[in-house]
């Protein structure tokens, strides 16, 4: 089955659940996500001096926040996403943090990338590359926007190898996840969205396959690592 993921699709499915999103999020993951983001900051630091840092499909800015932490304070930070409920959310904790100054919010699709060439040190995505409707097209555009010498780091969900792990994670994925994900947000969006995700996951290439595509879109030293027994990946390319 391929799953729909039409740009009007995804905005309109991300906008209903914005008010539980990030409620939701860290409990149905026990907060496991918020180390996955550290696991990615600390792999692929930023560098002061170096330019600013894109955080794509930024949603409620969480990456993006943790790189304002970690830079504290001395790299710009640009968080673009093209579902303007789940920006303004992102805009909301950014400006509560009193980090109006360096943190910017953009309203922009993955696929047509308002910024020059060349521009940022990092180009990060966290949970949402799987959802641009054209893989292949998100990529080419990080890369295009990235410095020669930067980095694009990808943060992904991906399918545990062992049989074991494998079978209690798409137990809980296609049977827990999408009922209570569904009563938590109450609406019957929220029912639909929790079921795309296990469906989103299952389809998209992950390791070596997702690193064919990296390398294609013009990275280099392109490197996967597993989070969380598989759970997550993290996939770092050079430009």
């Amino acid at each position: 089955m391929v799953v729909d993921k039409t740009e009007s699709r995804i905005r309109r499915m991300f906008g209903d659940i914005a008010p539980t999103y990030d409620r939701l999020n860290h409990l149905l993951s026990m907060s496991i996500d918020k180390w996955w983001r550290r696991v990615t900051v600390k792999r692929v630091p930023p560098r002061p001096g170096a330019g600013p840092i894109l955080d794509l499909c930024t949603g409620t800015g969480d990456l993006a926040l943790a790189y304002d932490k970690a830079a504290v304070g001395q790299v710009r930070i640009v968080g673009a996403d093209f579902c303007h409920p789940m920006l303004t959310r992102g805009r909301d904790k950014g400006s509560k943090a009193g980090l109006d100054e360096r943190l910017t919010f953009v309203e922009a699709d993955a696929q047509r990338l308002p910024f020059v060439d060349d521009f940022f040190q990092i180009v990060c995505v966290a949970f949402g590359l799987r959802n641009v409707t054209d893989t292949d097209r998100g990529l080419r555009e990080m890369t295009r926007v990235c410095r020669p010498g930067g980095r694009v780091a990808v943060l992904e969900f991906s399918q545990p190898k062992s049989r074991l792990i494998r079978a209690v994670y798409h137990g809980y994925f296609h049977n827990v996840l999408p009922k209570v994900g569904g009563w938590l947000s109450g609406k019957q969006e929220g029912k639909q969205a929790y079921r795309y995700l296990p469906e989103s996951v299952g389809e998209f290439p992950q390791g070596a396959a997702l690193c064919d595509k990296l390398r294609a879109a013009g990275l280099r030293d392109v490197t996967f690592t597993p989070l969380t027994f598989g759970i997550a990946t993290l996939y770092v390319g050079v430009k």
